[in-house]
């Protein structure tokens, strides 16, 4: 089995509650195992008062242009982000000026196991699992592995252009509030 080449990753998550655990991960994978190379939105990189155009813009020219891969860290409430939805509707969008990625999502060790698949398909960004569904993007339970990790990045990267993905979902316009985003 050949080795996985290394893949330009933008690592998109809930950043008030879950930059330690991105913060791990890039460590881990980016920096420790040499696996993949970040191009993800730091805090502080978008200034605050912009426009939700102007900041889906920014996001999309300047960090996703450059991403084969976005990985989606799901924590208990990252399903509820407006920019989590737009990152991954800007991952799956096939432009000249930005290519599509390919797309997974990781589950956070801080998820609480239930339903039949061990996650609640309803806390989740609606997006992503719309892309599950479909078979474009995949969905696993966090792991320290680099092989596993290096693996799962390089499986999405394939699947990119072999299955087409969906990105039917409306556009969040704001941040959900409640317990699931389906009633």
């Amino acid at each position: 089995m050949r080795p996985a080449p290394r893949h330009k990753v933008f690592v998109c998550y809930h950043h008030e509650k879950d930059q330690g655990i991105r913060d791990r991960f890039e460590r881990m994978f980016a920096d420790h195992y040499d696996i993949m190379d970040s191009r993800s939105v730091r805090v502080g990189d978008i200034p605050n008062g912009l426009n939700l155009d102007e900041i889906s813009r920014r996001i999309r020219d300047n960090y996703l242009r450059d991403a084969t891969v976005t990985v989606v860290l799901v924590g208990n409430d990252t399903w509820r982000r407006k920019h989590v939805d737009w990152e991954i509707a800007a991952t799956v969008r096939d432009t000249e000026a930005n290519p599509r990625s390919g797309l997974l999502g990781i589950l956070l060790p801080s998820r609480p196991s239930c339903g039949k698949d061990g996650y609640d398909p309803y806390t989740i960004p609606p997006r992503l699992h719309d892309n599950v569904e479909c078979g474009f993007a995949k969905l696993y339970y966090w792991s320290e592995s680099p092989q596993e990790v290096a693996g799962w990045i390089d499986a999405a990267y394939e699947r990119r252009k072999r299955i087409n993905p969906d990105n039917s979902h409306i556009r969040f316009a704001k941040n959900w509030k409640g317990p699931r985003w389906y009633p």
